[in-house]
């Protein structure tokens, strides 16, 4: 169980806050549910208490589990790349593992939308697939290793930087 002001995470929203827990009565039974403020829009939800788990929302990652997934983002032997994939294949795909709300599936998505972007112009949906999983996995690893999230964005974009000049990608 969550509990007041405690920081979570919500697939494919991302961090949020847990602000209270309220009782609803909804279809004639009384449901509680946590207002988790989410932190990078500002929006509001309601998730049922009974499905939280069900539903994806989970505290943020320790430490060191956050560090560990920054290093494996200098790890390309998972890139699969595009090949023989269409846009709208790929789209589908990374939608799908941004909603896991898993931090490895977001940094997955962002590794290859990275790297496939060295090579060829993103389509609009798979750069707003790149914004959204750049800002969440920013976030979140913000949160957890107690750093700024404009921090965390840039030390990616160095590792990046440095291994596609590295390895020439």
């Amino acid at each position: 169980m969550f509990h007041i002001n405690q920081l979570v995470v919500y697939p494919a929203q991302g961090v949020g806050r847990v602000e209270a827990i309220s009782s609803q009565e909804i279809g004639g039974a009384t449901n509680d549910f946590y207002v988790v403020r989410i932190l990078n829009n500002d929006g509001t939800l309601l998730v049922p208490v009974k499905n939280a788990a069900n539903v994806g929302l989970r505290t943020i990652c320790d430490s060191d589990y956050g560090a560990y997934v920054l290093s494996t983002m200098q790890d390309w032997s998972d890139f699969k790349g595009y090949a023989g994939q269409n846009w709208n294949r790929r789209y589908r795909e990374y939608s799908d593992k941004l909603k896991t709300g898993k931090l490895e599936d977001v940094a997955y998505v962002l590794k290859e939308l990275i790297l496939i972007s060295q090579d060829k112009d993103l389509s609009f949906g798979e750069r707003r697939l790149l914004e959204q999983a750049m800002g969440l996995i920013t976030m979140e690893l913000a949160c957890a290793l107690g750093r700024e999230q404009g921090e965390i964005q840039t030390e990616i974009e160095n590792i990046f930087h440095d291994v596609l000049k590295k390895n020439e990608l």
